[in-house]
C-alpha cells in the first residue's frame, strides 16, 4: 500500500507487472478536504511523503479492514445527496487512523530489518564526523536519508519509534558530543572547532552548544580543565 500526495508522480511498468496483478485506488482532490479536519491533519500523516520503495505492508486481516472501508466508499459514490462528502471523508479518516496504527506495526514485525538500518545510521553518523575533510560541511538530514537510500521523514520515523529521537537530534547529539571532546582533549581553537565539525560561522556553533548543554564552548573548556 503506497500513498501520493499532490503533485508526486508514480507510474506502473505493465512490462513488469503480474497479468493477475490487481488493486485499488483511492484518489481525491485536495478541495474535497476543505471544511473538514482532514484539511489540516491530513499533512500529520508523515507516509505522504515517503519514497514509493518505503510502502506499507499488510497483512491479510489488515487488507481486509482496509478494503472493508474502500467498499463502503464506493458504495457511497453510487448515490449523492447533502451526506455524502461527510460520509466519505469520514470513512477516508478512517482508513488513514488505520494505516497509522499499520504503520507502527511495521516498525515492530520488522525489527530485524530496523536493526541493520540503526546499525547503517550510527556507522554513517561516525564515519562522518570522524572524517577529516576541510570540504565536509555541516551534516543534514537529506544526506543521511539519501545514502540510506530512505526518505528524510522515514527516516526520522523509524528513529524516533526506536529511539525516541527523530534525525536532526541524533546529529546535534553526535556533534555535541564530537565537539566535547575536541573541546576537552586538543588545543584547538572554538574556531577551528566549529570548522571542523562543518560550520561556516563559529557563532552559530557557539550558539547551539550553549543551547545542548547550557554552556559556552568556552565555559566547557575551562569547566572541564
Amino acid at each position: 500500500m503506497s500513498f501520493t500526495a499532490p503533485n508526486q508522480v508514480q507510474y506502473l511498468d505493465l512490462n513488469t507487472m503480474d497479468c493477475e496483478s490487481k488493486g485499488f485506488i483511492l484518489i481525491f482532490h485536495e478541495d474535497f478536504l476543505l471544511k473538514h479536519s482532514l484539511a489540516t491533519t491530513i499533512s500529520s500523516y508523515g507516509f505522504f511523503s515517503y519514497a514509493v520503495n518505503e510502502a506499507l505492508h499488510l497483512s491479510e486481516d489488515e487488507e481486509n479492514d482496509l478494503l472493508e472501508i474502500l467498499n463502503k466508499i464506493d458504495k457511497e459514490c453510487s448515490h449523492i445527496d447533502k451526506y455524502t462528502q461527510e460520509i466519505i471523508l469520514s470513512h477516508i479518516e478512517t482508513l488513514l487512523q488505520y494505516s497509522n496504527r499499520f504503520y507502527e506495526r511495521q516498525f515492530i514485525t520488522r525489527k530485524n530489518n530496523n536493526h541493520h538500518l540503526l546499525v547503517k545510521f550510527e556507522k554513517f553518523l561516525n564515519d562522518y564526523f570522524d572524517k577529516e575533510s576541510s570540504e565536509k560541511g555541516l551534516l543534514t538530514v537529506h544526506q543521511i536519508a539519501e545514502a540510506m537510500n530512505l526518505s528524510p521523514n522515514y527516516l526520522s520515523d523509524l528513529l524516533r519509534f526506536h529511539t525516541g529521537q527523530n534525525t536532526q537530534q541524533h546529529i546535534h547529539e553526535k556533534l555535541i558530543s564530537k565537539a566535547k571532546e575536541k573541546l576537552s582533549t586538543t588545543d584547538l581553537s572554538i574556531s577551528e572547532i566549529a570548522y571542523e565539525l562543518g560550520f561556516e560561522h563559529s557563532q552559530s556553533f557557539s550558539t547551539l552548544f550553549k543551547k545542548k548543554t547550557s554552556l559556552s564552548p568556552l565555559e566547557f573548556r575551562q569547566s572541564f580543565n
